[in-house]
């Protein structure tokens, strides 16, 4: 075993939990050294016993045993805060799973501790790497669509808020700090440097009162640019993953498979058209463009290795590198997830940057 790996544990051996040691094991391996996890359940402990791997006794074994350098928190969301402070007061660097924490208050005393012990401190972001969310990225990115004005972004399930810890609000449940911190993540990477200047959300109560199951937000950026983030979990038809608008023509990604097109104008100067029926009524404005002044073309595909984000991490650790995900992302996401509670609560439009 090379001694330059970095030796490696988990803190809440649930899926997110498994899913990190899993990966670390089988993709990771020449980088990392998976060591062992630490759970409150005993039959997790005895399935990570079952992998080989060492279950440790309590957190605090885990945070004082020399061989563990690096620290996954992989627990419920209420949580965070706490572990990730322990982590980094025993000296090791820590990744922290998605939402970093509940408050952006919270988030400011994890960062100073983080500085204070000289230790890396990033979180999980890890559907930046998804292939759709990319391939929207690269349309966006490589102005086929002329000046885009208009993105929509939806995860739709129909099963309602899953019934663990996720359905309480005292462990930070919700659909908005569960998938809606990946999606407001993707736009906002997706935007870049130009500035979120308002925003308005709706959250949904459909199938459970306690916490949110889904919820709208519509952002209207600098340039004229306007994204639509829902999340809902109560539809039995879904509506495409992505949708993008612009001058020159339209992007459709319809599903985590990549299934889609891109639709450009190629001839905005035949104007001539034949009206069609359109209800009770006919229509020009809305009558279909024909394929002499329309063409569709395929998807890019540009794909997506997750490895990279841990890959990052060794380099970050051993060689100085900068993290993918920084201190300030996480600080203007959980900024815009405050003003997405706080729009849902007055019913207003929030200034944002």
């Amino acid at each position: 075993m090379s001694t330059n790996k970095i030796g490696f544990a988990v803190i809440g051996y649930g899926g997110m939990g498994g899913w990190h040691i899993r990966k670390a094991t089988n993709d990771l391996a020449d980088q990392f050294n998976a060591i062992g996890t630490f759970d409150i359940k005993q039959a997790r402990q005895q399935a990570i016993r079952d992998l080989g791997l060492r279950a440790y006794a309590s957190r605090e074994a885990l945070l004082s045993d020399p061989a563990v350098e690096l620290v996954t928190v992989a627990t419920p969301n209420d949580v965070h805060k706490e572990i990730v402070i322990d982590a980094l007061r025993h000296g090791k660097h820590v990744i922290c799973e998605k939402p970093v924490t509940l408050s952006s208050v919270d988030l400011e005393e994890m960062i100073g501790e983080a500085q204070r012990s000289d230790r890396l401190f990033t979180v999980h972001q890890n559907r930046r790497w998804d292939s759709d969310y990319l391939t929207a990225k690269a349309v966006l990115d490589s102005g086929e669509l002329g000046r885009v004005f208009n993105i929509e972004n939806r995860v739709h399930g129909s099963r309602g808020v899953p019934g663990d810890w996720r359905a309480l609000k005292a462990h930070g449940g919700g659909m908005l700090l569960d998938w809606g911190i990946h999606m407001l993540d993707q736009m906002l990477q997706m935007m870049g440097q130009r500035r979120l200047i308002s925003l308005y959300a709706q959250l949904t109560f459909v199938t459970c009162d306690e916490v949110d199951d889904g919820f709208r937000v519509f952002c209207r950026f600098e340039d004229d640019v306007t994204c639509l983030v829902e999340i809902l979990t109560n539809n039995f038809i879904r509506l495409p993953r992505w949708y993008m608008l612009g001058e020159n023509g339209s992007a459709i990604v319809e599903d985590w498979q990549i299934n889609g097109r891109i639709t450009k104008v190629s001839d905005w100067e035949n104007r001539e058209c034949v009206p069609v029926q359109a209800g009770v009524g006919i229509t020009k404005t809305m009558a279909p463009r024909d394929e002499e002044t329309i063409q569709d073309y395929p998807l890019p595909k540009p794909g997506g290795d997750w490895t990279e984000y841990y890959r990052n991490i060794y380099d970050v650790i051993r060689n100085g590198a900068r993290p993918i995900v920084t201190h300030d992302q996480q600080r203007r996401l959980l900024r815009l997830v405050e003003a997405i509670l706080e729009s849902s609560r007055t019913d207003s439009v929030i200034k944002f940057e």
